[in-house]
């Protein structure tokens, strides 16, 4: 009987965390998708870099 207790508790912290990871994605995919957004604009209005890659401005 122990054992199945056990086996259940982790069950429970298993998917607690599981909705845990989901609801911090689901609040912060907006930002996380607005900045990658942001920084693939710039990288597409750069036309020209220098050695290191970062864009040069003139």
């Amino acid at each position: 009987m122990k054992e199945a207790t056990g086996e259940l508790n982790m069950t429970v912290v298993t998917i607690i965390a599981i909705g845990a990871i989901i609801a911090f994605f689901w609040f912060m995919w907006p930002q996380i998708r607005g900045t990658i957004t942001d920084q693939w604009n710039a990288i597409e209005k750069c036309s020209q870099k220098d050695q290191y890659g970062n864009c040069i401005e003139r």
